[in-house]
């Protein structure tokens, strides 16, 4: 297969997942600019309950996730039987975590409003109880339309993700004002309005799950050739099924966990800076994002092809992992030049002035070879998530951060280009850890689909499917 293929294929998969991610953080945007009207309280608590979602979203992940490369690893398997498993899996994953995370974040939102608030929280700090009340509860939504988009995405569809994304924020959109200021529901009205708004798209996202060709002609040669053993063995397979979603979520969830959680604890480090750096931080870390989904979004591209060529029985991870470093490295280029030339005009476009501008710019112009290094790192990562190497690179992530903050915490006397500098050294000892990685994912091509060789199991606990075809 030719290198012009996998190119265009990658960036085929690749720039749906992004605008994806940029429609889920235009969803909180949205809240923020009619909540701004209610004054500073309400915007920390919406700002604070964002957060905590974004660090939900790294639970679901391995539902997800897990589900994204099965699904994709079965197709090009052809192997119905074992495609209906790993949707069936990612179901039972999120039935158990669900109603953990919606039911005891209901009862703990206040103690969780104070935890991210702190104890003098005063106004905000009812507010957040108030948006919890309301948004943890609809988690359950936000939890099952990650399922839904991780089995489309592997049946090679991601287009209707990223449509169903700009249904919800278009939705956002129009019920914000309605809810927050027509109705005066506050804060309420937000989480309201995002929960419905979701809802709807969810709804459209089941729709597009039944009417899926790949899906339907999968699950109806299993359901022909299981249908008389399906009964005694049900709960047995549905563990089994449960078990290998996770196995293979699980890594991808605490590589994304650790990185955001590395973020956070950043903050601590900047503030022995200043109050002005952590500000400037805070906001160029939101605008270093549009550049970041876009590494995240070749990353899940990655992922996906590395996963159904190897279902297929054709390991072509090296020759992907040629054009990801490729397209990576002109994405994380093209910010750096960006940042270079328009770091002051980005810290003003998100409303910064005086010292937290100067800053910010400092910290974007510094920020370049990181980025670059960054954007390799993450959409490679993609190609061994792809082809079961995911534990490896999350331990590699985790090693990582604990490295970055220390460095950072050591070359803090430097500022906030010393902060720059940990994190660009961290990340090239996170490089060359990967790039060890992938010199030894080359192997004498394969002619036939071999299960043994993948580290991600894809038995099939139902009994194998009489419409399976040699790949």
């Amino acid at each position: 297969m030719g290198a012009a293929e996998h190119r265009r294929d990658l960036v085929s998969l690749a720039y749906p997942v992004y605008l994806e991610l940029l429609a889920g953080v235009t969803a909180g945007i949205i809240n923020m600019v009619w909540v701004a009207r209610l004054g500073g309280g309400a915007v920390a608590a919406v700002a604070v309950a964002t957060n905590v979602e974004n660090l939900l979203l790294g639970v679901i992940l391995v539902a997800g996730s897990g589900t994204t490369v099965l699904v994709a690893r079965a197709r090009g398997a052809e192997d119905p039987a074992a495609m209906r498993s790993a949707v069936r899996g990612g179901w039972v994953l999120w039935a158990l975590v669900t109603p953990l995370v919606a039911i005891g974040g209901y009862l703990c939102r206040e103690p969780l409003a104070r935890l991210v608030l702190g104890g003098n929280g005063g106004d905000s700090l009812l507010l957040a109880t108030d948006y919890f009340s309301i948004a943890l509860p609809g988690i359950t939504v936000f939890f099952a339309t990650n399922v839904v988009d991780g089995i489309l995405k592997g049946a090679g569809d991601t287009r209707t993700p990223m449509k169903l994304a700009i249904l919800a924020n278009g939705l956002i959109l129009g019920l914000d004002p309605l809810f927050i200021l027509g109705l005066d529901l506050g804060v309420r009205g937000a989480a309201i309005a995002t929960v419905l708004s979701r809802t709807v798209a969810l709804i459209c996202g089941f729709v597009a799950l039944h009417r899926n060709g790949v899906l339907r002609q999968a699950a109806q040669a299993a359901q022909a050739g299981q249908a008389a053993q399906a009964a005694p063995r049900r709960a047995g397979s549905l563990s089994a099924d449960a078990r290998r979603t996770a196995a293979t979520g699980l890594p991808m969830s605490a590589d994304f966990v650790a990185r955001m959680a590395g973020a956070l604890a950043l903050v601590a480090v900047v503030a022995r800076i200043g109050v002005s750096e952590v500000a400037a931080y805070g906001i160029a870390t939101k605008a270093m994002y549009v550049a970041t989904m876009a590494f995240y979004a070749l990353r899940q591209a990655a992922s996906i092809r590395t996963a159904h060529l190897l279902g297929a029985g054709r390991d072509e991870r090296r020759a992907i992992g040629r054009q990801v470093l490729l397209l990576a490295g002109s994405l994380g280029l093209m910010a750096l030049l960006t940042l270079l030339a328009a770091g002051p005009w980005i810290m003003r476009a998100f409303g910064s002035e005086g010292e937290v501008a100067e800053a910010g710019a400092l910290y974007l112009r510094c920020l370049g070879p990181y980025l670059v290094l960054l954007a390799c790192f993450i959409a490679l990562g993609g190609v061994f998530e792809g082809g079961g190497d995911s534990p490896a690179l999350a331990r590699i992530t985790v090693c990582g951060m604990a490295l970055q903050l220390a460095l950072a915490y050591a070359l803090s006397g430097l500022g906030l280009p010393g902060i720059c500098l940990a994190m660009a050294l961290a990340m090239a000892l996170q490089c060359a850890a990967i790039a060890r990685m992938y010199r030894r994912t080359e192997r004498p091509p394969a002619t036939d689909y071999d299960n043994s060789r993948l580290k991600i199991p894809v038995t099939e606990p139902d009994g194998p499917s009489p419409d399976r075809r040699p790949a």
